[in-house]
């Protein structure tokens, strides 16, 4: 019980740390599809791919959740982290290196060409933060993950420790209730032998009185 307890509140820390990331990539990832719709209510096929990428973040963060809260889900959390990073690094070298061939693919005759330069920077400055964070993210999820199985061997080491303790302790125990057996039984023959040697002492002694 004291080891649990122990785990739990030595893991608080970086659970802390780590929802904060993932909740701060939540809503990265969630602002990211305004830029989209915004250039277009029907995107084109690049806003979809730009779209996918956002719920692909998204997924990764809310998987990032149960993963802190169950402590598994490990795999399918780190794959999904890897590949929204991949299409933000793509989504993000497409916007930045391709300004004129992005807003040909995004853009639409409903907007300026100011509100389709800003529209298309917000989503570049949110595809980089998002890189960032979930780069972060990644590498402290890594690193949790191998301090809380170390944690838990130690955890575990403790509790197989205290069980062999406490069976050393019963086996003495036992030991101990049979020597006090065993020297009760032999009082109560002794008792019984000088019981009897009294009795026939007597009688005995009556019959050669006799």
């Amino acid at each position: 019980m004291a080891s649990t307890i122990k785990l739990r509140s030595s893991s608080s820390v970086p659970n802390l740390l780590l929802s904060s990331l993932n909740l701060f990539l939540l809503f990265l990832s969630s602002a990211s599809f305004v830029p989209i719709f915004l250039f277009r209510s029907s995107p084109t096929s690049f806003g979809w791919a730009l779209f996918i990428v956002s719920v692909t973040t998204l997924l990764s963060s809310l998987v990032g959740f149960y993963s802190l809260l169950t402590h598994f889900c490990f795999i399918t959390h780190v794959s999904l982290l890897l590949a929204s990073s991949v299409g933000q690094v793509l989504g993000f070298l497409s916007l930045f290196l391709q300004h004129e061939a992005t807003l040909r693919l995004l853009g639409s005759v409903r907007r300026s060409q100011r509100e389709q330069w800003v529209l298309l920077t917000l989503e570049e400055v949110l595809l980089l933060g998002m890189l960032l964070v979930q780069s972060i993210v990644l590498i402290s999820t890594c690193v949790v993950q191998k301090w809380w199985a170390r944690e838990y061997e130690e955890v575990e080491a403790e509790r197989e420790m205290a069980a062999k303790k406490r069976s050393r302790r019963m086996a003495r125990v036992q030991e101990e209730a049979m020597a006090n057996a065993d020297a009760m039984a032999e009082l109560k023959a002794r008792e019984l032998d000088e019981k009897m040697k009294n009795k026939y002492g007597q009688w005995m002694k009556n019959d050669l009185e006799g």
